[in-house]
């Protein structure tokens, strides 16, 4: 019988480029066993059929994963005109089909009706949870899942290619967006129909292609931990305030600490703590205090 190897506290951040046909599940798993991570999540679901950033936070990293879930992502999309399918991207079946083609000028025109904040009816296919189960899971056991509208924010959608086959997309948004709601309700006011054949996201927060690693340079790397970012990375869009030794020790203890110095902030409703360069903590600032709300060792 092999025995197993025991698992390691490795801290950071791999930011990987997910493959195609994936689940983000699947990834974490495969990047947590590659490393021999005792604990590893990811910061925002991407799609099985979808490529691109998928933030891998490993050992403390995981504690600031709500950080990155915050920050805003980019979007590289394409949507197939000519049929709406179950799942609004092309794993689906066609449910209706149109032959009306929009111009570019009307696709121009209708997207700045998805920018800003809107109302938005997620996929039925979606990971959000109906009375405890999944909904995609609930939509693949054939029932009807019906979500209700919540408000998203875009904060860009430009028009980057308009053809009468597919037309491709970059979107800016905040948590919460789906890209296929988008290209579903998008072909629905331009009186056609259409869905997302191609995906990918390009950023998370601070992490963006530029920063990230394949699964395949991974899998063939002989020095893994040296394509890890660390803790702080994923902080990197939040106030950072510079602790001394003494109060680096107070927080340690999950201790709140008075700010000193000149522009000392005195209300903050989040912040980092850094000791010597390196992650201490999470928190906020409560009359001049920092307050940790986790500690990372």
């Amino acid at each position: 019988m092999t025995e197993k190897k025991p698992k390691r506290d490795v801290s950071g951040w791999l930011v990987l480029d997910k493959p195609y046909d994936m689940t983000s599940t699947q990834a974490v798993g495969k990047v947590r066993w590659l490393f021999g991570a005792k604990k590893a999540g990811h910061a925002g679901t991407l799609d099985p059929l979808a490529t691109g950033i998928l933030p891998i936070a490993l050992g403390e990293a995981t504690k600031t994963v709500p950080a990155i879930q915050d920050g805003k992502k980019v979007y590289h999309f394409s949507i197939l005109w000519g049929a709406t399918t179950t799942t609004d991207d092309a794993e689906g079946e066609a449910i209706a089909t149109s032959d009306h083609r929009a111009s570019e000028t009307d696709v121009q025109v209708a997207l700045g009706a998805f920018v800003g904040e809107i109302m938005q009816t997620p996929p039925a296919f979606s990971a959000i949870k109906v009375d405890g189960e999944r909904a995609y899971d609930l939509a693949r056991a054939g029932e009807t899942v019906t979500l209700a509208a919540r408000p998203v924010f875009i904060e860009s959608l430009e028009l980057l290619v308009h053809g009468d086959k597919t037309s491709d997309f970059e979107m800016v948004c905040e948590k919460g967006t789906y890209v296929r709601a988008v290209a579903r309700d998008l072909a629905a006011a331009l009186g056609t129909c259409g869905h997302v054949s191609r995906l990918h996201r390009a950023a998370v927060g601070p992490f963006t292609d530029a920063r990230s690693v394949t699964l395949e340079a991974l899998e063939a790397s002989t020095n893994r931990d040296a394509l890890l970012l660390p803790v702080a990375a994923g902080l990197s869009q939040l106030p950072e305030l510079r602790m001394g030794p003494d109060q680096a020790t107070a927080i340690r203890h999950g201790n709140a600490v008075l700010l000193t110095g000149a522009g000392a902030p005195l209300q903050l409703d989040a912040a980092w703590a850094s000791f010597a360069g390196k992650a201490l903590a999470l928190g906020r600032v409560e009359a001049g205090h920092f307050k940790p709300d986790r500690v990372i060792l």
